[in-house]
């Protein structure tokens, strides 16, 4: 029992060093739009007939977050009934609209709620910005599970370098931005595939998800969007939470308790930072609104 304690202690303690270092630190100023790199990599990059793909509504499938257990418990851990909602509201896609053309992603693929494995694997084949022998192997393995395990029952938004490809499946505005955020991120990067390799490495994600959450908040401040850059702070800090949860808890015996210890801290954090936040005018190119579920 005293093991056990102790070892609650050590997460809880961790959770709130993870706190402490998000409030320390999630807006950049003077915020960069673009990547830099557009014109070289759009030769490099697969072609596009269109860039947005909006999957039909589905009497099954668009309620399947309510049935398959990780979408229950991504609902859980962040406290929003939005997460792998499969029902995408205007606002959400608009906003994600104005960042990319803001941010010059247009050799970006987005997917919001369909299923398009033909669409990947010819992605994955054509997009030389990508050295080949990352994408015939992790990449043909992360394609591969995304075609075996389709977001579009399973959820889990996500963004694939090897593809160069945002998966859309939860209606908020603030996830969003962060799956472009990872966009945007690697968009800079000139060796791809090694960045893309170096994420799967245990601890090493967590560079990359607060590069994107930050690169998300400080879009919204740029914008002079108060309001939702405070739900900013609230949906994207415990967010990080479970990504630095997971990588504590891989040989826990009690993993969903043990990350629930690390997620509240983060909450407490992501609140707190809100509350921070001035109430400022609302600037020309402010984005779109969300109520919060």
């Amino acid at each position: 029992m005293t093991v056990l304690r102790s070892g609650w202690r050590r997460l809880a303690f961790a959770g709130l060093l993870v706190s402490i270092a998000l409030v320390t630190g999630c807006v950049s100023a003077p915020y960069e739009y673009g990547t830099g790199r557009l014109a070289t990599d759009m030769p490099l990059s697969p072609p596009m007939e269109q860039q947005f793909y909006i999957g039909e509504p589905h009497p099954f499938l668009d309620h399947a977050d309510w049935i398959w257990p990780e979408s229950l418990l991504r609902k859980l851990m962040l406290w929003d009934a939005s997460m792998d909602s499969h029902q995408m509201s205007e606002e959400t896609i608009a906003a994600l609209r104005n960042y990319m053309e803001e941010n010059e992603l247009d050799n970006v693929q987005v997917l919001v709620n369909c299923y398009k494995p033909g669409n990947q694997w010819k992605r994955l084949f054509r997009n030389r910005a990508v050295g080949a022998g990352w994408r015939f192997t992790l990449g043909m393995f992360s394609v591969a599970s995304y075609t075996i395990l389709p977001g579009r029952f399973f959820g889990g938004d996500a963004y694939n370098p090897y593809t160069n490809t945002i998966y859309l499946y939860s209606d908020n505005i603030n996830v969003a931005l962060h799956e472009a955020g990872h966009a945007k991120d690697f968009g800079r990067r000139e060796m791809k595939g090694t960045n893309a390799a170096i994420y799967s490495l245990p601890f090493a994600a967590l560079y990359y998800e607060a590069k994107a959450s930050s690169d998300a908040v400080s879009y919204l401040h740029d914008k002079q969007n108060s309001r939702q850059r405070k739900e900013a702070y609230k949906d994207l800090y415990p967010a990080y939470g479970t990504y630095v949860a997971g990588n504590l808890v891989r040989n826990s015996t009690e993993p969903l308790a043990a990350q629930l210890v690390l997620v509240i801290p983060a909450h407490i954090a992501g609140r707190i930072a809100a509350a921070f936040v001035d109430d400022e005018p609302s600037g020309e190119g402010e984005l779109p609104d969300q109520e919060s579920p």
